[in-house]
């Protein structure tokens, strides 16, 4: 296994260690909120990292492989679903962006199967580049209003990061449809699975 292919892992590997950090203050209620903090922050951006680094080294140094191929995407879906899905369970991600989402997410990895099984692969559109940037966006976002209500901190800023957050996680969640909508449709105009045995 090269190194893109460890690093993207690593990310899975990574992601129920994020899962047991997020509800540390649950099991330990009077867990510093400071070390929390550290922690959760730590792994988080250990695993962003890991997502920045694969692809870029994979696409330099020519490592590109066909369990790469499938293996980061799966990689992303695992790491964005465990956050949001954290997010949800203590409140902060509402219920109506985190289901669309997961829909979205779903649907693409069938899509995306269909797709692999033709050789074939589609490009993405502007809206699946902002579904990728509102997800960066707002899962930190989210973790410092987690980070809040563990300090049981209160005042305008909290306020405004609370709004802030939910707007992020609706935008992203429009993102995530709209992009999946281009993308089927842009599918059925090449028919490239219109001799598909049904």
């Amino acid at each position: 296994m090269n190194l893109p292919n460890k690093l993207t892992v690593t990310r899975l590997v990574l992601a129920p260690v994020f899962f047991i950090v997020f509800f540390l203050p649950d099991i330990f209620p009077s867990m510093n909120a400071i070390l929390y903090a550290v922690l959760l922050v730590l792994v988080y951006g250990v695993m962003e990292l890991t997502d920045l680094l694969d692809g870029k080294i994979a696409r330099k140094n020519n490592l590109v492989t066909d369990l790469g191929k499938v293996l980061d995407p799966f990689a992303d879906v695992i790491s964005h679903l465990t956050f949001f899905t954290c997010l949800l369970a203590c409140g902060v991600m509402p219920v109506w962006a985190f289901i669309p989402i997961v829909w979205r997410e779903f649907a693409q990895s069938f899509t995306r199967m269909l797709m692999m099984g033709k050789g074939k692969a589609m490009a993405a559109n502007i809206f699946g580049k902002a579904k990728t940037c509102l997800y960066a966006l707002s899962c930190p976002f989210g973790f410092a209003m987690r980070i809040a209500m563990v300090k049981q901190a209160t005042g305008t800023v909290v306020d405004f990061l609370r709004y802030s957050t939910v707007v992020l996680f609706a935008l992203a969640a429009v993102a995530s449809v709209v992009s999946y909508l281009i993308y089927v449709n842009a599918i059925r105009k090449s028919g490239v699975l219109s001799d598909m045995t049904r």
